[in-house]
């Protein structure tokens, strides 16, 4: 086997020689104490205006988190220019008498004539009128014109000279879900496809979707009890089913190191950095959708962690806390469990967003200890991070701190319903259409289980977040500070290997892209079918996937994302494959494969995976 570099990352005295070591860094009880903040920011900040504050949180209660004064200065915004663009106003409505004109000779005719027609076809992800039921009037004359009045409001609400970008986008969004609620697919007695239901079925679709909702409703008041759906996935049972052991626990994470599957391994294991927004155990779910699985087989010892799910009292945990007591106490134990090897190190979402500041962190202090880096949809620059900027502007953020100053976290609802208005055709209309009109659910899946096990936010992590990453982009400008000195992303010198996703709406994959100008190592970037979770879980064998990828030197020119697009080869199926044979070039020969932990801490012996935070 070849000679394995010498790794100059400090490492932790092992148990024996550091009296009192377990009290932090091992796994040594089943009731975590609060995490610390971070040195520079042990409590909040004072608090003024605290009426105020208190007057934003009940505001927000009602509004599930929106503030409203920025929906209003969106507004304002709008109205204002468009008052003064009299040629603007002239051409929409110009535009309105003409599609109504359209519309109504065009309906008089194929009435009666009984012919199919359509002025204006659905975009190709939009599902609503697909059916053929839709195709016989007088349900085409809804679909075709509700279709006219959104492309026209899509019109009105953009292209105005002046107006702020920013409000632009929030205006149109807004407009859009008044639209999406108001949709013809959304009510019985104008969706063919409901009164066909009902006709064929004698109006049983409506004591099911009764029954549906009445479930729905009392699992709500329950606390988010679990629906049916979600109890056929338990974590450790049918999802989260990897071997492995709890090797570490401190206040912040446990991790997870799972039993080899091979005879023998790399020498270089492999370090995951899920987000902290969900469960990690999206990378593991089902035996055949689990890619910790799938690396295990392919000959890699894989470590995981698992963040606890923080309370109230875990309001002052920084951001920086994930990186020490996550990252870096995860990279300190693989140290002592397989010492002076490498580590090929893959951060996912937000999780791939603080893998790059400890890259950079560590590039800086001189430490190499990672064998590669791998993000999979994470983004480094927040200037174009997608529909999720629709939430994030001075008021909005400062609404949303005023909610979580009174809570001490971002509640799982709050974050859930950001993320499901995003897609609210999808996720909202067309669920209450299926459960509750037409009486059906969907098949239960992994992961859809996965998705209703939410997690919360600390308050300070999150405005931090929110303040520093997305509104003052400081990661992206070399200004985000770590031990009161800032980083630079240029200090990353490993080889990367970068996933972006075709349809994500979270993590755009053009916004990923531009980790090409900012570190100065060889990139590898592939760009994969499917959405931030879709795209990210396929698995080998299972089909509809493909993905274009090409490597950039270190001393490459730049290439944009549109050419890169154009030249980029494609290929059909899991990326996975494709990202195992780049890890396997950067790995050692195979050897015996490293013991599980380091033994019994403090009497206490290694607790099985998933472990207990998952859990919580």
């Amino acid at each position: 086997m070849a000679a394995l570099p010498k790794i100059d990352r400090p490492r932790l005295p092992c148990p024996a020689h550091a009296p009192g070591y377990g009290e932090n860094r091992a796994v040594v009880s089943a009731e975590p104490r609060a995490v610390p903040a971070s040195e520079t920011q042990q409590k909040s900040p004072p608090e003024d205006h605290e009426a105020d504050r208190a007057f934003h949180a009940m505001l927000a209660r009602l509004t599930g988190g929106i503030s409203p004064v920025a929906l209003s200065l969106a507004f304002i915004d709008w109205a204002t220019h468009l008052a003064a663009a009299p040629q603007r106003q002239m051409d929409i409505s110009q535009e309105a008498l003409q599609t109504a004109r359209q519309l109504f000779g065009s309906s008089l005719h194929f009435f009666s004539s009984n012919l199919q027609w359509a002025l204006i076809k659905p975009k190709p992800q939009d599902r609503r009128f697909a059916a053929p039921e839709w195709e016989r009037p007088p349900f085409n004359l809804l679909a075709q014109a509700f279709l006219l009045r959104e492309k026209w409001w899509h019109n009105a609400t953009t292209g105005v000279r002046g107006m702020a970008p920013a409000n632009e986008a929030i205006v149109e969004f807004s407009v859009r879900q008044v639209l999406d609620m108001l949709a013809p697919s959304n009510f019985a007695a104008t969706n063919p496809e409901v009164l066909q239901k009902a006709f064929q079925s004698g109006g049983e679709n409506f004591v099911f979707g009764l029954q549906n909702w009445y479930s729905d409703w009392m699992r709500m008041l329950s606390a988010g009890k679990p629906s049916q759906q979600d109890q056929d996935f338990v974590v450790g049972k049918n999802v989260a089913t990897s071997r492995g052991k709890v090797v570490f626990r401190n206040e912040l994470i446990e991790l997870l190191q799972y039993y080899p599957t091979t005879a023998e391994v790399h020498p270089e294991p492999i370090l995951i950095v899920p987000a902290w927004i969900m469960k990690y155990y999206i990378l593991d779910l089902s035996p055949h959708n689990s890619l910790v699985k799938f690396l295990t087989d392919q000959g890699f010892t894989v470590f995981m962690i698992s963040w606890r799910n923080p309370g109230p009292g875990d309001r002052d945990i920084a951001f920086d806390d994930y990186r020490k007591l996550g990252v870096e106490a995860a990279l300190d134990t693989i140290g002592r469990i397989v010492p002076d090897r490498q580590v090929h190190a893959l951060g996912y979402c937000l999780g791939g967003t603080l893998l790059s500041i400890a890259a950079a962190t560590m590039g800086r202090d001189g430490d190499n200890g990672l064998k590669s880096i791998t993000l999979l949809a994470a983004q480094t620059d927040f200037t174009e991070a997608g529909e999720l900027t629709l939430f994030i502007n001075e008021s909005q953020v400062a609404f949303l701190e005023d909610m979580m100053w009174e809570r001490g976290v971002l509640d799982t609802t709050q974050m859930a319903g950001a993320f499901q208005l995003l897609r609210s055709n999808d996720l909202i209309w067309s669920r209450i259409t299926r459960d509750y009109l037409m009486g059906e659910r969907a098949p239960a899946s992994d992961l859809m289980a996965w998705n209703a096990d939410a997690t919360r936010l600390p308050y300070r992590m999150h405005s931090e977040y929110l303040r520093k990453l997305f509104l003052d982009n400081d990661l992206a400008g070399g200004r985000y500070v770590v031990e009161g000195r800032p980083i630079s992303l240029s200090d990353i010198h490993t080889a990367m290997f970068v996933v972006g996703t075709l349809r994500d709406h979270v993590a755009p994959w053009k916004s990923t892209y531009k980790i090409h100008y900012q570190v100065d190592a060889d990139v590898t970037f592939l760009l994969t079918s499917g959405g931030h979770n879709t795209g990210i879980v396929a698995p080998p064998g299972e089909e509809g996937h493909s993905y274009q990828v090409s490597c950039k030197p270190e001393d490459a020119p730049y290439v944009g994302p549109d050419e890169w697009l154009k030249a980029a080869p494609h290929a059909e199926g899991s990326w996975w494959a494709e990202w195992v044979r780049w890890l396997t070039t950067r790995s050692g020969e195979p050897c015996e494969p490293p013991r599980m932990g380091v033994g019994q801490v403090d009497g206490w012996s290694l607790r099985d995976a998933p472990g207990d935070y998952v859990r919580q």
